[in-house]
């Protein structure tokens, strides 16, 4: 990293340390871990973008698919749910495995001419025939407990370990779709992985069976002490009291909030060794090469097409591993909440701000971005207000500048993302040619 960019990161910290010291430490503690959960977000972007120049615009879909994994993997089995329409669904699954295998089998055997026609029907066809196990299933689910239940649940595991298998739903995701659409171009290709990601938030919102759609899925298991436990130790209590701290709800919030830290800055330290190891590889520079002239490394000898795949497949795996960590830091899936302005836009203008193709720069796109994002609606409430001290306190103009100051994010993240394609098009931490 440069002097520069240490620069950077210094003043970041001392807005963070700020942050801690004029607002609450409690505040300052949560806009880091949600930094760091931002930070791998980025990262998985600039390994498709800055190293293959990949335009993901699906980033929401793939950190949906981690966040439905953390929730799979934690939630115990609802055994009424699985008694009542468990079965069905297993069946529906076989008979849509069993479809696509025919469907494949069909498409080896008749005529060039004919597969298209073939595999239309055969689609028709199987998609009636699994509705008759599915849809009774899944009535038959959602009639159980609706107002606490009304789904399968999940496999009662460890959360920690759907980190691990977040990654890696979201990287059999991403083969499945690179293998359809990595073909495109790049402006093509951008506009379908943003159609599938909204296809993917689509099914998680409406499959009440599978994650309660709408009504979400609360309560989930946190890998921190349970706040009682700490409520009552005398231990904590002592600790407490030693650092002047009289509040001990406060405290309690501060210390969970202390150790998502730690456990994300873990993650992250991993994932950016890694990403740099790669960087610097040959396969790297193979990658770097591609993304710069695709026809120039084709004409090498190099499968733009199979490289591309690899790089889609490692980026969305690492923001399916960040999508798990925030539902864990939530604890609780809300499928309405993932918006493309805030996992796909805000990603990849931290991309930007930071610098594609660098990760020292990603990770600063993703501090600098999160901590502005946050921060904007208070100081828009702070500077509205002031400037219209001069107005009296019900005049119809003070109140509704005070009311949109909310949008002041928007403006800001507009303004931001316009003055770094202005002034600093590599963004503040450039790539080292």
């Amino acid at each position: 990293m440069t002097s520069r960019g240490a620069l950077y990161f210094a003043i970041m910290a001392a807005a963070l340390l700020a942050t801690g010291i004029f607002q609450s430490w409690n505040v300052a503690f949560g806009i880091i871990g949600m930094c760091l959960i931002s930070a791998i977000m980025a990262l998985g972007l600039n390994i498709q973008w800055g190293y293959g120049g990949l335009l993901n615009f699906g980033v929401m879909g793939f950190t949906a698919l981690g966040a439905v994994t953390a929730m799979l993997v934690s939630v115990p089995p609802v055994t009424e749910a699985w008694e009542a329409g468990g079965a069905g669904i297993m069946l529906s699954l076989a008979l849509l495995v069993a479809t696509v295998v025919v469907i494949l089998v069909a498409r080896r055997m008749v005529p060039a001419h004919l597969r298209t026609p073939v595999t239309v029907v055969l689609v028709i066809l199987g998609f009636f025939f699994i509705r008759v196990f599915y849809v009774p299933a899944t009535e038959r689910i959602e009639a159980v407990n609706p107002a606490e239940t009304g789904f399968l649940g999940g496999f009662g595991l460890p959360i920690l370990l759907s980190w691990v298998l977040g990654g890696l739903v979201a990287a059999g995701a991403a083969w499945l779709i690179g293998k359809v659409a990595l073909g495109l171009r790049a402006d093509y290709l951008a506009i379908a992985t943003l159609g599938i990601s909204e296809i993917i938030i689509a099914i998680i919102k409406y499959e009440d069976w599978m994650t309660r759609g709408v009504r979400n899925v609360t309560d989930l298991p946190r890998p921190v002490p349970p706040e009682m436990e700490l409520w009552v130790a005398e231990w904590f209590v002592s600790i407490a009291t030693f650092f002047g701290s009289d509040d001990t709800r406060a405290a309690i919030a501060l210390a969970m909030k202390s150790i998502f830290i730690v456990l994300f800055l873990i993650v992250l330290v991993v994932i950016f060794w890694f990403s740099q190891r790669a960087l610097k590889s040959p396969w790297g520079r193979m990658m770097r090469a591609i993304r710069d002239n695709r026809d120039a490394a084709a004409a090498m000898g190099k499968d733009v097409t199979s490289r591309h795949l690899q790089v889609f497949v490692l980026g969305c795996a690492v923001v399916g591993v960040a999508g798990a960590m925030l539902t864990t830091l939530d604890g609780q899936l809300t499928p309405t909440t993932y918006i493309p302005l805030r996992y796909t836009f805000l990603i990849w203008v931290m991309v930007i701000l930071g610098g594609s193709g660098n990760n020292w720069g990603a990770i600063l796109g993703g501090f600098i971005i999160w901590f502005v994002w946050v921060q904007a609606e208070p100081f828009g409430h702070w500077f509205i207000g002031n400037v219209t001290l001069v107005m009296g306190e019900d005049h119809w103009l003070r109140e509704h500048m005070i009311s949109g100051a909310v949008y002041m994010r928007y403006v800001l993240m507009g303004v931001i993302l316009l003055t770094v394609m202005r002034f600093a098009p590599r963004g503040l931490i450039p790539e080292r040619s």
